[in-house]
């Protein structure tokens, strides 16, 4: 962002209404902008995962659904599943086991986010707020590192082996090259992406519309770089 549009949008906050202040803060607009982006992520990770925690969410989200992992036939719906066991029922029903573990991951994700947007450290807020797109999005993917794997990962491990582990013993005995931790690891990778791609899409939806937050500061904020 060039500098006259960053001084234009900080000296714009400064004659906001009070919202756009936090309570005792003495360095007004910048902090109200950082309020703004964790606002911002807040509501649109909350978005997220109500959509992908509900039953069949990840598997019905085109942007989040979790795919087979190449040794199984990946995305394409070929390969070893159907040489092996001859049916494109079998590779549904193991999609769908894959996807129902992912909702388990991401029912784990939700603390943990909440936690990470709330302490989370923004070194420019301008340029986020003006950036558009998933902007804020990539500064809190960046800003956890690993650390989302990391908690989804026992969620899935148990779910993988709670949901129909029937068909995931039948599959993985049948199989080479992937076996129960390769794939446990394979879909929390995935779901991982799935959650972090369902807040980018939520993040541009309420930047394209702030006014349908009912939010008076992301509103405020919003209207100054539309």
């Amino acid at each position: 962002m060039t500098a006259p549009m960053t001084r234009r949008l900080l000296l714009a906050t400064a004659t906001l209404t009070p919202l756009l202040w936090l309570p005792g803060c003495a360095s007004g607009p910048r902090l109200s902008l950082v309020e703004a982006i964790r606002r911002l992520l807040s509501l649109s990770a909350q978005r997220a995962l109500a959509g992908l925690m509900r039953e069949n969410g990840f598997y019905d989200d085109q942007i989040a659904r979790v795919a087979l992992p190449d040794a199984l036939g990946g995305a394409r719906g070929s390969g070893i599943v159907a040489a092996l066991l001859g049916s494109g029922l079998v590779r549904t029903r193991l999609t769908r086991q894959l996807n129902r573990a992912a909702e388990q991951g991401a029912n784990a994700a939700a603390p943990v986010l909440a936690e990470a947007i709330a302490g989370l450290n923004v070194d420019d807020a301008a340029a986020i707020i003006s950036g558009g797109g998933d902007r804020a999005t990539m500064l809190l993917r960046a800003a956890m590192g690993d650390r989302l794997l990391a908690t989804m990962l026992p969620d899935i491990d148990r779910g993988l082996r709670l949901f129909d582990s029937e068909i995931v013993t039948e599959v993985l005995r049948q199989a080479s090259g992937i076996d129960f931790t390769g794939l446990r690891d394979d879909v929390t990778r995935k779901a991982s992406a799935g959650i972090y791609a369902a807040i980018a899409r939520e993040e541009a939806a309420i930047r394209a519309n702030p006014q349908a937050t009912n939010d008076p500061l992301l509103i405020a904020v919003f209207a100054l770089v539309s």
